[in-house]
């Protein structure tokens, strides 16, 4: 291994160790609406990240569960429900790099379907609520995720598109 690439490679650990603090910061902030069937999670911004540089996702997944583990209400249904989700939607916009190359479309389908994944955590909610999927509290749970992570990730974005020209996140490959 050249050195170049093992410096890279410690670059991207020590960054995705700083996105998990930063993640678990911003969340304890928010802490008292961060959680429960409104979720306004200013940390939730840190998922455009993997945008640009998929790499980068193993930090945010490890705020997200470390958030989950420690301080939620949910306990450990909390940690693979939320863990989970966060995964797949930060995966599916890892791979979708393959055949979407301009970085605003890719926000833009990483905030739909960070949106859309809210389900899994509705899911969640109910089943620790003792209520049915698919009643209207699901869909009223469903419906208030879906809508507070869509303005935060609407809003988040163009203010990550711009921090990006000052950190280049793609640099930690």
């Amino acid at each position: 291994m050249e050195k170049r690439e093992v410096q890279t490679n410690t670059q991207a650990l020590i960054f995705n160790g700083l996105l998990a603090g930063l993640y678990l910061v911003l969340t304890l902030v928010v802490a008292p609406v961060a959680q429960g069937p409104i979720q306004f999670r200013v940390s939730e911004s840190l998922n455009h990240i993997v945008v640009f540089n998929k790499k980068l996702m193993w930090g945010v997944f490890l705020g997200v569960v470390m958030f989950n583990l420690f301080f939620s209400t949910g306990g450990l249904l909390d940690v693979l429900f939320g863990g989970g989700q966060t995964l797949l939607a930060l995966s599916i916009t890892a791979a979708s790099e393959r055949w979407i190359k301009d970085v605003k479309k890719r926000m833009v389908l990483n905030t739909l379907v960070f949106s859309l994944s809210m389900v899994l955590i509705a899911i969640m909610i109910c089943m620790l609520s003792n209520q049915a999927i698919g009643s209207a509290f699901f869909w009223g749970t469903y419906g208030s995720l879906f809508l507070s992570e869509l303005v935060i990730m609407s809003v988040s974005a163009p203010i990550i598109y711009y921090v990006n020209k000052f950190v280049k996140f793609e640099k930690f490959k």
